[in-house]
């Protein structure tokens, strides 16, 4: 209570400052580096989060997934198997995918760029001033740059940042079979020549515009007969299969026994959305494998 009444004073006086964060690191599967926000900031985050999810979500295109209601990791993977279908003709046509990934996305934001775009969407000032001092409280590598991914905020601020993209995706680059999730992000076609000459387009446009950089060892075009690596999941034209580093992870995260009953409980429900019948026998039968 003391938090709130705090909060509401220093909004009502215009003098709400955003205070510091707990920093920590995870492996999650790679190391990331989390900053946690005090209860009264979280408190501020939720409620701007509320007011502006609602609005924002509406301008998204369909098919940019994370962090949105009913767009989770299952229905991304779903709509690429789709999209894989009505690309290859039920498998008798050649389907190409280009996969990227953003280098160092969360820390990559540019916070000015962020609050222009948010300008031409929030006409109140008031509200523009609070997403300032939120977005303005952190920076990673330089001052002006990234977003923290411990805020609840920070997930819905950069699906606005990269909106800008998907419209250039579907708009000027003209691109049917598009699928983002976060900074991971799929074209699929029949014509590889086509996906060759998008890499140089989105690579400009992602510097010039959003001042963001493809990671150079995360660009590449397969065919779906030969597996593509998408979130998580090894994805081909009738199966996908889990990634080898995802299965490794979970084998250790489920070392244990009983006492990681929750932890089993949550990989077999992530093994169901794909060709796991093996894995699942050995999650939960541990004792016959």
């Amino acid at each position: 209570m003391r938090n709130v009444l705090e909060l509401h004073h220093d909004l009502v006086a215009g003098t709400y400052q955003h205070g510091g964060y707990h920093h920590f690191k995870i492996v999650d599967p790679k190391p990331r580096d989390i900053h946690k926000a005090s209860v009264r900031d979280r408190l501020l985050h939720h409620a701007l989060y509320r007011q502006l999810y609602p609005f924002f979500d509406h301008t998204f295109i369909s098919d940019s997934y994370s962090c949105r209601k009913e767009k989770g990791t299952h229905k991304a993977m779903n709509r690429f198997r789709s999209f894989a279908r009505q690309t290859s003709k039920n498998d008798t046509r050649t389907c190409w995918v280009l996969k990227c990934d953003i280098r160092k996305f969360f820390a990559s934001i540019d916070q000015a760029i962020l609050m222009d775009i948010l300008r031409l969407y929030v006409p109140d000032q008031d509200i523009l001033w609070l997403i300032g001092r939120v977005v303005e409280s952190f920076h990673s590598t330089a001052p002006g740059k990234g977003l923290p991914l411990g805020n609840l905020t920070s997930q819905l601020l950069v699906n606005i940042y990269m909106n800008k993209f998907d419209q250039f995706a579907k708009h000027h680059l003209k691109a049917k079979q598009y699928v983002r999730y976060a900074d991971d992000f799929v074209f699929l076609s029949t014509d590889r020549e086509w996906l060759d000459s998008l890499i140089p387009r989105i690579s400009t446009f992602l510097q010039d515009r959003l001042t963001l950089k493809l990671h150079p060892d995360k660009v590449s075009i397969r065919t779906l007969a030969s597996g593509v690596d998408f979130l998580g999941w090894v994805h081909f034209p009738d199966h996908r299969v889990l990634r080898t580093a995802t299965k490794r992870r979970m084998f250790r995260a489920l070392q244990g026994g009983k006492e990681r009953l929750a932890t089993r409980h949550s990989y077999l429900g992530m093994l169901s959305h794909g060709n796991s019948y093996t894995l699942r026998q050995q999650i939960e039968y541990p004792s016959k494998s």
